[in-house]
């Protein structure tokens, strides 16, 4: 089968089309044959090798966290998934395996795809999501009335907590750039510009009873961020630690995600349901992943990019 692979790790030179044998499903694991995995920032450090001490990933490594597809084989012990199935994952962060034509997983990771949107796109789903999900519901807990600000509200992660945070009955203020304005405001969101850290949380009518942040900012301006977060609230970032406020009861978290099937299902229904909408902004043959690490790395990657492999 055909498969991206890299035997070290660094820059996107490492990245090697391959044939390799597929994989045979281990007991309490399904084969999956993948319609599409996608592209997260998380698989660039990776193949960096910058969380090698952090995620310990014997090589080879078959990057894709994502995976669609349709189950085609059962290891031994499976139940409650049926060969022919559609059915979305997220594969552990130190296993991977997307970016193939087949990969395995295991049978509890994986959940029915949505029905309501292209297989492939599904795939976009997973890491996101749950990272979403993790902040938003997890960690934060967004109730109905509170005040939500969403830093980084376009990006893939971004768009689901605004979602989900609307969705939650919360009052949400996305910030990003104008080009995705128009979106977030069809998600519910009341929308401003980028942050002026200058100006104050007053100019964004805060401080919020939750901060979720998704941008890279320098440590002094993470600092700055926790101004934004009201008396007892809390701010939950990826994208480096906010400090808390003792004496404010400011608390803050950071999102680490995993693979959550319970969560997943949760997703697939939100998206069903169209209380969730995906947004995918390119679709990239698999062939053509290592000029994504590229984009990426080199910051001209448009938004959420699924990797078709079908």
């Amino acid at each position: 089968m055909k498969a991206i692979r890299y035997h070290q790790f660094g820059t996107t030179e490492v990245l090697r089309q391959e044939e390799v044998e597929r994989p045979v499903p281990a007991p309490g694991q399904v084969l999956v044959r993948v319609a599409a995995t996608s592209f997260n920032p998380v698989d660039d450090h990776i193949r960096l090798g910058l969380l090698a001490e952090m995620i310990p990933t014997a090589l080879p490594v078959t990057p894709g966290l994502d995976v669609a597809g349709t189950v085609v084989e059962l290891g031994a012990g499976v139940s409650g998934v049926e060969v022919g199935d559609q059915v979305v994952a997220m594969s552990p962060l130190d296993t991977h395996g997307g970016a193939a034509e087949y990969a395995v997983l295991a049978a509890d990771l994986v959940t029915p795809a949505p029905r309501t949107v292209d297989l492939a796109d599904a795939a976009s789903l997973p890491l996101a999501g749950l990272a979403a999900m993790q902040a938003a519901v997890e960690l934060a807990e967004v109730r109905a009335g509170q005040t939500v600000l969403v830093n980084g509200a376009g990006g893939a992660v971004g768009s689901i907590v605004v979602q989900l945070a609307v969705d939650a009955g919360a009052e949400v203020t996305a910030v990003d750039a104008p080009a995705h304005a128009e979106r977030l405001r069809g998600y519910g969101a009341r929308v401003v510009g980028p942050l002026d850290l200058d100006a104050g949380p007053a100019a964004v009518s805060g401080p919020f009873d939750v901060v979720v942040n998704h941008v890279r900012l320098a440590p002094e301006d993470m600092a700055r961020l926790t101004s934004y977060v009201a008396d007892g609230g809390i701010a939950v970032s990826s994208a480096g630690p906010v400090p808390a406020d003792e004496a404010r009861g400011v608390r803050t978290a950071g999102v680490w995600v995993g693979p959550n099937a319970a969560h997943l299902a949760d997703l697939v229904a939100r998206v069903d349901d169209g209380r969730l909408a995906l947004h995918v902004v390119d679709r990239r043959p698999l062939e053509e992943l290592p000029a994504v690490h590229e984009d990426a790395g080199n910051g001209r990657l448009p938004g959420k990019t699924v990797i078709t492999v079908a």
